[in-house]
């Protein structure tokens, strides 16, 4: 028996789904497990690269996020803290990877730009934020890594007004400089909140809350320049307006350093107060979807080989509407067949667990959901389908090859698989043929991903061979013919149907264009659109 709409607006009202974004090596998986400590979902951090004694962020799984300290894949974590539940979907840490963490940003309510205090804003980091701007999502800015050296805080606000036109408001500004992390000052209380660390950073810093009178008796002048330079921020107007961030104008500003737990109860606490809760989404009909209306739910991940001991497929969804019961049986929008939920999980790295409800901002696991792509829309009662999340444009090529003929049936099962999950795109022609698919990707490193799974998860040596191809762009039947005779050209059929011609370089594109303007070359979504 669903519940009522009062109970699924109550258990929404107290939901905060977020991702964080952030370049390379900027903390986001310390970040991660810093958060999960907090929730006391974990006992002990430990940073990815592993001091000695430390474990391995527990949501990477991939033997080759362990050996990089990368994340490649992405999983989602949910914990209660406060009485609220947070879910927190883990987003690729690598550029060549952008397709995956765009995908995870159509799941989430808001996000957590985590930058480095000494490096600032990085190219990563830009192009996540213009996919939040672009999708209207509200950003909490975490400048992280202050107990080492960096840059000032005024010079990194000014950095991020001037470059993406972001205000910050800083709820807490740092005492201390960066390489010198002793505690914040609260801008709205004016109280001092001194940090403690602890033995390499794994457990909860403790933490000591003074009045301004004894803050300044404390650290001196440490505590004088904050407080002057908190108050320069409200003269110009940098103090937090919450209209002002759902609207995507400012962003709320923590000072933290995740290795060490500091900052991170004051980010936690800042998710509860301001991000907002789930909303509901509109359909391709522009019909709009209340989170109270009937159950319905966006997949916007699809993954398997998580887990040697677990050969099966997973699916996210993110709820958008109504209650989720597990065993209850769903339409699948794309088909129009119906969809049995009987298994369906949380997962939290490798440890998984049943779930028998959830509402409207969680991610749930469905298990060996073999008719599932990202981007379908799953919905019980009145039809609703949302928007396709669109592929990324493409910018590396390269043939994939099974060493050995006879792994061909592994090789094809493998590759079809792969296909359905997002990990690259495919493309074939018949003069390839089937043996020898286009593997098209936004970075390298995910080819690296499909040799990896190929051998690691079907028993299939694979060999790689980069095209000489530096773009692509959608075609039509009517052009492919001609375009079939460009130097520089080929044409191929993506694996939902698209026609891709692959054009040498820029230069080539532009001469074809000139001299052949009625065909059809149109550009596909790229990271910023």
């Amino acid at each position: 028996m669903s519940s009522s709409p009062d109970t699924v607006a109550r258990e929404v009202a107290r939901r905060r789904t977020f991702a964080i974004i952030s370049h390379p090596d900027a903390g986001k998986s310390t970040m991660t497990e810093a958060l999960a400590l907090h929730a006391r979902m974990i006992s002990e951090a430990g940073a990815i690269h592993g001091k000695a004694g430390r474990k391995s962020t527990v949501s990477d799984w991939m033997e080759m996020e362990k050996a990089r300290g990368i994340s490649v894949s992405s999983t989602a974590l949910q914990f209660n803290y406060e009485g609220n539940v947070i879910n927190l979907v883990d987003t690729p840490g690598h550029a060549d990877f952008s397709e995956d963490t765009y995908r995870v940003l159509t799941a989430v309510d808001a996000a957590v730009m985590l930058i480095d205090a000494a490096k600032g804003l990085e190219p990563q980091t830009l192009k996540l934020f213009q996919v939040c701007r672009h999708r209207g999502v509200p950003v909490i800015t975490v400048i992280n890594k202050w107990d080492r050296p960096g840059r000032s805080p005024l010079e990194l606000i000014d950095e991020i007004s001037e470059r993406i036109g972001l205000t910050p408001t800083p709820l807490f500004f740092p005492v201390g400089i960066a390489g010198d992390f002793r505690g914040v000052l609260d801008r709205r209380t004016g109280e001092y909140v001194r940090f403690t660390r602890t033995a390499g950073g794994a457990t909860i810093a403790p933490e000591e809350l003074l009045d301004a009178e004894h803050a300044a008796q404390r650290e001196g002048s440490e505590w004088e320049a904050a407080v002057e330079e908190s108050d320069l921020l409200s003269e110009m107007g940098q103090d937090h307006d919450e209209e002002l961030f759902l609207a995507g104008e400012t962003s709320p500003m923590i000072f933290a350093s995740a290795a060490l737990n500091f900052g991170v109860r004051q980010l936690l606490e800042a998710l509860v107060e301001l991000a907002p809760p789930p909303t509901g989404r509109e359909g391709i009909d522009h019909h709009e979807r209340e989170v109270t209306d009937p159950f319905s739910a966006v997949v916007f991940k699809v993954q398997a080989g998580m887990d040697s001991s677990h050969r099966d497929r997973l699916a996210y969804m993110r709820i958008v509407s109504g209650e989720f019961e597990r065993g209850m049986v769903v339409t699948h929008a794309q088909t129009g067949k119906p969809f049995t939920t009987k298994y369906a999980q949380a997962v939290f790295g490798r440890d998984r667990s049943t779930v028998d409800t959830a509402y409207p901002g969680d991610v749930v696991g469905l298990v060996n959901a073999m008719a599932l792509a990202p981007g379908d829309t799953l919905y019980t009662d009145e039809l609703v389908q949302y928007p396709p999340i669109p592929s990324f444009a493409p910018e590396h090529f390269a043939v994939l090859r099974a060493e050995s003929a006879g792994k061909y049936k592994q090789f094809r099962k493998a590759m079809d698989q792969l296909d359905s999950e997002g990990v690259v795109q495919v493309l074939r022609n018949e003069v390839r043929g089937d043996a020898s698919p286009v593997l098209a990707a936004v970075g390298p490193m995910q080819f690296e991903v499909v040799t990896a799974r190929m051998k690691t998860e079907f028993g299939v040596e694979t060999s790689v061979q980069n095209l000489p191809y530096g773009l692509a762009r959608r075609t039509d039947a009517e052009s492919a013919e001609e375009l079939g005779r460009q130097r520089g050209v080929e044409v191929f059929t993506r694996t939902d149907g698209a026609i891709l011609a692959l054009v040498s370089d820029k230069w080539r594109l532009q001469y074809i264009e000139k001299e052949h303007p009625k065909l059809t070359l149109e550009p596909l979504v790229a990271a910023a659109d």
